[in-house]
């Protein structure tokens, strides 16, 4: 387990970054979801905004458009606020996409531009980084083959647990080798990557970027954030020293 030894004025020991929209851009992702079910890439991207404002999952999503669409087993019943009744289940359909050619896999373009050099950045502060969200365990896997120099990069179906329960951020920051108050978690959603691991213990710092840094926004929510950023470029400063170098949420 990694080591972590509280510097002088630094306000955290370990920052556990989301892995969706704030380490991986999902863009060649859901442009193979519209392959997949063979609709156009603007038609799936209005209804993935339209339900994710609605406070639908990614799976809810794509369990929807293999209902809908016939895809990989038949058509489904549509429930008023948009849920799918019956049809393929989320990995049902990942493995039947991926028998179709569509699997796109990761590769370092599928990276935010900021990510490596502040991982970088924080290491060099002394500061544990570790990469934890709701993903498939091949997600996982692919991340830790680019060698990111992560203390750790794991799934919620590694660890059999996922956000929005306390215990996936217990986890995460006992990973770290850091206590819950002294792990910061960075992500961009507000109820699993802000309310969530606040909830359990930890500080949150909000990154806008993705549908969800765009779709969702509370005042109140975003205030109760160490920081809101748009890029995880600031996090170093952030975290290194005073409370006054720290950004209005």
């Amino acid at each position: 387990m990694p080591d972590s030894t509280s510097g002088p004025g630094r306000i955290a020991d370990a920052v556990i970054l989301d892995i969706g929209e704030t380490v991986l851009d999902r863009t060649r992702e859901y442009a193979a979801w519209a392959q997949f079910f063979d609709v156009p890439a603007h038609t799936f991207s209005a209804v993935f905004g339209a339900m994710i404002a609605r406070g639908r999952k990614v799976a809810e999503v794509i369990e929807y458009f293999g209902a809908t669409t016939g895809v990989a087993g038949g058509r489904g019943e549509r429930s008023a606020g948009g849920r799918s009744t019956s049809g393929p289940s989320y990995p049902e359909l990942l493995t039947a996409r991926r028998a179709a050619g569509l699997d796109v896999g990761i590769t370092e373009d599928d990276l935010y531009t900021d990510v490596r050099p502040t991982l970088a950045a924080l290491a060099a502060r002394g500061i544990v980084v570790g990469i934890a969200g709701n993903q498939p365990s091949s997600t996982s896997d692919r991340l830790r083959a680019l060698d990111l120099g992560a203390a750790f990069i794991a799934s919620s179906t590694d660890w059999g647990i996922a956000k929005p329960h306390p215990d996936f951020f217990r986890r995460a920051a006992a990973e770290a080798g850091a206590s819950p108050e002294r792990t910061v978690y960075v992500g961009d959603q507000l109820r699993n990557d802000v309310v969530a691991p606040l909830d359990a213990g930890l500080r949150a710092v909000r990154i806008r970027r993705g549908p969800w840094g765009l779709i969702e926004h509370d005042e109140a929510v975003e205030a109760s954030c160490l920081a809101v950023v748009d890029s995880l470029a600031e996090l170093p400063r952030l975290l290194e020293g005073a409370a006054e170098s720290a950004p209005e949420a």
